[in-house]
């Protein structure tokens, strides 16, 4: 029998992706034995900063690469949000799944929607992107960091340590937590721009294996895959990391794909927002142009001064 293993996050949203991407090789190749092997990443483990002060999203994908490199594993299934636009040598980014739903979702035991929060509320979210979009809608809110893990954070509002926090849908739904949460509001992606890669799995191969490689292509979705490197090439090419407040999501509407990016300061102060549209078939170089027209409208020199901005005040204690 043929062997795939597939190195994983041991995280609970990251299980349920791996088992879910293990059950779909298993059906269309019932001659591959598909094993896991789960891998603590930094980005798990220090659950005090914030993900852009331990060197960002990045700390959860470097122990999986560097597994599969030594051989330890075949493959690895990755949110593809979660995923640098910098691949290593040896490896290749070769397939991306189906994308789910992209929201944020609000979560409140005490207030029914985003709208009936009163001023001066305290909402959780360490994300400097949603920082920015929330702060556009509601300047009166007080943000207070969020870290850990899905239960931790779910906790931590039981407990009253925020009146509301927000996250994304997709987790919450997969992992089955939203039925305890007594308020809970999709937010419109017209008001809270996903990231890129949002709610898509992202299966990274050796580059040399011609199982994996095989395996890759039958959970690739195209439309999604076009989608994703629309928003993965215009965050490599204004070079936007973890530190800046950048939300990008492209989409397909009656054969045309629409691409929305926003960008700014993470208190709302200052943003700059565009969009463009290409039919399908001429939209591969969205991503690119975009960068290309806001650079030249100044994205670079904003994008300088919201990670000057960016936890500033936690910046004395960086590691």
């Amino acid at each position: 029998m043929r062997k795939i293993i597939i190195a994983t996050r041991n995280s609970q949203l990251a299980l349920w992706q791996a088992y879910h991407i293990k059950e779909r090789i298993e059906k269309s190749f019932p001659d591959v034995a598909v094993s896991l092997n789960e891998i603590v990443s930094r980005g798990d483990k220090v659950l005090d900063k914030p993900l852009a002060l331990i060197g960002g999203k990045g700390h959860f994908t470097k122990e999986l690469e560097e597994a599969m490199l030594r051989g330890e594993a075949n493959l690895a299934v990755h949110s593809l949000k979660d995923v640098p636009t910098f691949i290593p040598d040896g490896l290749e980014l070769a397939a991306i799944t189906k994308r789910q739903d992209q929201s944020d979702v609000f979560l409140s035991h005490k207030y029914v929607s985003l709208q009936e929060l009163p001023q001066g509320a305290v909402v959780g979210t360490t994300s400097l992107r949603r920082r920015m979009q929330l702060l556009q809608v509601r300047p009166d809110l007080k943000l207070k960091d969020l870290r850990g893990n899905v239960n931790t954070r779910l906790r931590k509002l039981k407990e009253g340590q925020y009146d509301a926090i927000i996250l994304a849908y997709i987790g919450l739904s997969r992992l089955d937590l939203l039925k305890n949460i007594p308020f809970v509001q999709k937010l419109p992606l017209e008001m809270m721009i996903p990231p890129m890669g949002q709610a898509a799995l992202g299966i990274e191969i050796v580059a040399e294996d011609a199982l994996a490689r095989e395996v890759a292509v039958s959970l690739n979705d195209a439309m999604t895959q076009l989608c994703t490197e629309i928003e993965r090439d215009f965050i490599a090419a204004i070079g936007a990391g973890c530190s800046a407040p950048v939300a990008c999501n492209a989409y397909e509407e009656n054969g045309e794909i629409i691409f929305r990016v926003m960008l700014g300061l993470p208190d709302g102060s200052r943003v700059m927002q565009e969009q463009m549209s290409a039919m399908r078939d001429e939209a591969k170089d969205l991503g690119k142009n975009m960068a290309e027209f806001m650079i030249a409208k100044g994205a670079l020199e904003l994008l300088e001064e919201a990670e000057e901005c960016a936890f500033k005040e936690e910046r004395p204690e960086r590691i």
